[in-house]
């Protein structure tokens, strides 16, 4: 599935900062924590907890956000539908970065065991 230019751009421009406090807000409204998220995100993008903070004050855009993450070899094991697209199809690499961290935030938020989300190889 191919997502429009105007989609992908939208993507790029937006800040980590503007969204991160959805994140926590969705996953702590289901009774996760903050910690279980951000583990989430270390396992994704190898960003830390002290990493995201500064990421968060500089107000990157995903653009940036993805281009300084060093993503986890298994993220392509992340399947599925969110937002609409079937995260497999995704053919812009930001924009599927990008749904990789929506979909492993939904599982996390809908009480998905920790050892599904951080996937490994079987």
């Amino acid at each position: 599935m191919t997502t429009s230019p105007e989609h992908d751009a939208k993507i790029a421009k937006m800040t980590f900062a503007s969204v991160y406090p959805h994140y926590v807000n969705k996953v702590e409204k289901k009774g996760r924590t903050k910690d279980e998220l951000h583990q989430v995100i270390e396992w994704l993008t190898a960003f830390t907890e002290k990493d995201l903070e500064n990421l968060i004050a500089e107000k990157v855009t995903f653009k940036t956000f993805f281009e300084r993450a060093s993503l986890n070899p298994n993220a392509d094991l992340i399947t599925g539908v969110i937002c609409g697209y079937r995260i497999e199809d995704i053919e812009t690499p930001l924009t599927k970065q990008t749904r990789y961290l929506d979909k492993l935030v939904d599982e996390l938020a809908k009480g998905r065991k920790m050892e599904k989300i951080l996937r490994q190889p079987k």
